[in-house]
């Protein structure tokens, strides 16, 4: 079974913050499977259901943000998760990153981030990580509250294309491997490389 762990704080309160991307994500995820997140086990909304090809499980910790490691633990010693190191993969917010942009990696530090902290050190394992950009905070705004703020209704709009990339980057690293995907998803969107040949080629002119 490959495990799929989405970062969020449980609620209706939180469930538009930036910070919540995660969740959304695989509620992303959920939805194209068809699969019914129910809470309770695991201290989480929890399904399990076929998706592309693969069996899979998807986990939303209700153990608010910092203290995920503790559902994850849980999930992990009663899942068929053979390979910690290819079949479990944690989606959160970055905000080092521009809005849309994903990083998909194999393993390598929390950089800052509590939630996935607490699941290293919770599992005691390197994790594979899809980082999902929310933009950074204007000059001078404290970064807790715009990651605890809502997005814009112009990023709400673009959100779904840019949910439905991350979808794609997930199955890719779970079917294709980590490197084919990072090569692909790492990049950025079409739409954006797309705009900045544009404004390269209008600069030359």
């Amino acid at each position: 079974m490959k495990l799929v762990v989405g970062l969020g704080n449980p609620g209706p309160r939180y469930r538009a913050h930036r910070h919540n991307v995660g969740f959304r994500v695989v509620e992303a995820i959920a939805a194209e499977a068809g699969v019914a997140l129910a809470p309770g086990r695991f201290e989480a909304h929890f399904g399990t259901g076929r998706w592309r090809g693969l069996e899979l499980g998807l986990l939303m910790p209700g153990t608010f943000m910092n203290d995920s490691g503790r559902s994850v633990a849980a999930a992990l010693a009663a899942l068929p998760v053979a390979d910690l190191d290819r079949d479990l993969l944690v989606v959160f917010d970055d905000a080092d990153l521009p809005f849309g942009r994903l990083r998909l990696r194999a393993a390598g530090s929390d950089g800052g981030h509590r939630g996935l902290r607490d699941i290293l050190e919770a599992t005691g394992s390197a994790v594979a990580r899809l980082r999902f950009g929310i933009g950074r905070p204007e000059l001078g705004q404290d970064t807790k509250a715009f990651v605890l703020d809502s997005f814009s209704e112009a990023e709400e709009r673009a959100l779904e294309r840019h949910l439905s990339r991350a979808c794609d980057a997930i199955a890719s690293a779970f079917i294709d491997g980590f490197g084919p995907a990072m090569s692909v998803y790492n990049a950025a969107p079409p739409a954006e490389a797309e705009a900045a040949d544009e404004a390269k080629g209008s600069t030359a002119e």
